[in-house]
């Protein structure tokens, strides 16, 4: 049985699959003919980590810059109004899970990035980075004819400061683990797992 938010997935995936695809066999050519041409040593699970900045990356701007009719219900090209869009919609339906569910979830990669890049560990300059993200692409979504909407951009917030929380809680776990826990060997596998999980599901969802 399909849920709403496996539905939702799947339409992700059937949309985003071609530019996760390519970004997958360029990129990771060009990073395996650095890494050989230049005798670097290989973390696989630093590569890994690169490559899904980089994937969520260019969904995240695919996503946000398609032309997508159902996201628009009215003819108004921007609403101010606090959770005036997220009232529309009925909890645990399609388009709830699509519209709110999904902005959320949509920054909370970012925000995790934002504190591992950075290494940010105050939740102020995070927020801040979190905000101007969220205004630029808002923004940016009103220049080429779609929506500039409060909500999506609390939306995002939210998600990013989640992004921000579970960063700053693997962190605080990470330095209490023995260090048999933080060798590269260890994390390979963790990530090898994930990596496994991640297809898996993906499997099942769209298949």
């Amino acid at each position: 049985m399909i849920t709403p938010l496996d539905h939702t997935i799947k339409g992700v995936m059937e949309f985003t699959w071609p530019i996760v695809l390519i970004s997958i066999l360029i990129v990771s050519s060009l990073r395996i003919a650095y890494i050989v041409n230049n005798k670097q040593p290989f973390v696989f699970y630093r590569e890994v980590f690169q490559l899904i900045f980089l994937i969520y990356i260019l969904c995240l701007f695919q996503i946000v810059t398609f032309e997508d009719p159902s996201l628009s219900l009215t003819d108004e090209h921007f609403n101010l109004i606090p959770f005036q869009e997220i009232s529309r919609y009925s909890i645990g339906s399609r388009l709830f899970f699509k519209n709110v569910i999904g902005n959320l979830v949509l920054f909370v990669p970012y925000g995790f990035f934002v504190c591992y890049y950075t290494k940010i560990n105050k939740w102020i300059p995070a927020f801040l980075m979190v905000l101007f993200a969220s205004v630029s692409i808002e923004s940016t979504q009103l220049i080429i004819g779609r929506i500039f909407d409060i909500d999506d951009i609390i939306l995002n917030i939210i998600g990013g400061m989640l992004g921000y929380g579970i960063y700053f809680i693997l962190q605080k776990i990470k330095e209490h683990l023995p260090k048999v826990l933080r060798k590269d060997w260890f994390l390979n596998v963790l990530s090898l797992l994930f990596v496994g999980g991640l297809i898996g599901y993906i499997w099942m969802v769209v298949r």
